[in-house]
């Protein structure tokens, strides 16, 4: 490091800086940062659209604040777009266990629309464990499983950041994700091979921001999302 060929500071002042001084950000009673942008408070679904059209979203609006997946009615994603964020979301697989594996309350969670981080009741149920609850899809087996029981309240807390593409197209610094589920890390910062592809290998596409999309499974799962928030990080 460059601060390691210098001479050494001998008074305290030397090392001390005063700019820039970091924005103040304060947490309402409902834990929601005073900089956050919310997605979805459980009053209506004005922030999402269909993925399959642009049409409005025709997902379940629920009298307790949440929304439950439509069956076949197709993804959904944010109208606005982002790049890195910081991401707050709740989700529960319904109480009613039916099927198993893959098809046991399936849905994901899509950043930039192309990086998935799993959605999956994986109270005994065992499935491939690169696409268990909380991997990053086809990548990243998570560290821990830390799943509520079924029919129970699930936090995500997400830290992604976008990946850089040079003029070329190539990949200068790869986007990396970091999840936290129910307060236990379960991915540490990990640098994301590309697109979570359900068939074949990773594409590496430039791209700029993109859409947060929530994943209809086409086979009803019944998943419920509340409390949806993000931060912008750049």
């Amino acid at each position: 490091m460059a601060w390691a060929q210098q001479k050494e500071p001998t008074k305290p002042a030397e090392t001390e800086v005063y700019e820039p001084v970091p924005p103040k950000v304060r947490v309402n009673e409902k834990g929601i940062p005073s900089d956050a942008i919310v997605l979805f408070d459980g009053s209506n679904l004005d922030a999402w659209m269909s993925g399959r059209d642009g049409d409005a979203a025709q997902w379940t609006l629920n009298a307790d604040g949440s929304m439950t997946v439509k069956d076949k009615a197709g993804d959904i994603r944010t109208r606005q777009e982002f790049g890195s964020v910081q991401l707050h979301i709740e989700w529960k697989s319904p109480a009613e266990v039916q099927r198993k594996g893959q098809n046991r309350g399936n849905s994901g969670i899509f950043l930039q629309d192309r990086y998935e981080v799993q959605v999956l009741d994986n109270n005994n149920n065992d499935t491939y464990v690169n696409g268990q609850v909380g991997s990053i899809y086809k990548q990243a087996i998570p560290l821990a499983m830390a799943s509520k029981p079924s029919g129970e309240w699930n936090t995500y807390d997400i830290i992604y950041h976008a990946p850089v593409f040079g003029k070329l197209g190539e990949v200068i610094q790869k986007g990396s994700l970091t999840v936290i589920h129910n307060g236990v890390l379960i991915q540490d910062h990990f640098e994301l091979l590309g697109t979570t592809e359900y068939i074949g290998w990773p594409k590496n596409k430039p791209h700029g921001k993109g859409a947060i999309r929530l994943q209809d499974h086409r086979d009803n799962s019944r998943v419920s999302y509340r409390n949806i928030w993000v931060r912008e990080l750049e």
